[in-house]
């Protein structure tokens, strides 16, 4: 496997299947979601340029996600769906005194959902380069006690 693959789809060293990683971006949009939803998450300020709440749970999830060996497109999927979770909850339920259509049509505008990507972006491989040196810190730790890696 190149190492282009490796970072962007992540590595597998066990063969356990991976597959069960693609539900954690919709299930963090869902749970960013309901946490704004009732109020668990809440914004404080004027002008949101980043949801601090969604983009903490985004970044913390895409950290887990690099030590466990997964791949920077998996981290940047996580802080989008997380950060799109707040957007969904701005757009259609914070904006309630316009009609679905146009509240849905805002949710899925194209600037809207580029400027999410350039945050998830930039969020994403910060968590995912910490995440990936803890993993590699943790091996180096397990080598030098002579453990078998977890992983």
């Amino acid at each position: 496997m190149s190492l282009a693959r490796r970072v962007l789809l992540g590595s597998n060293r066990n063969g356990s299947p991976r597959r069960y990683r693609l539900l954690v971006p919709p299930l963090l949009f869902l749970a960013v979601f309901a946490a704004y939803a009732v109020e668990a998450f809440e914004v404080s300020g004027g002008v949101v340029f980043l949801a601090g709440d969604a983009a903490v749970v985004g970044v913390l999830a895409a950290a887990v996600l690099a030590y466990r060996r997964a791949g920077l497109a998996l981290a940047w999927a996580s802080v989008y769906g997380a950060l799109l979770g707040y957007n969904a909850d701005h757009y259609l339920l914070g904006l309630s005194g316009r009609p679905l259509g146009e509240r849905v049509a805002a949710l899925v505008g194209p600037d809207g959902l580029a400027f999410v990507g350039v945050e998830a972006v930039a969020l994403g491989t910060l968590a995912w380069v910490g995440g990936a040196a803890a993993a590699r810190a943790a091996e180096a730790l397990r080598s030098r006690s002579g453990e078998a890696p977890s992983e």
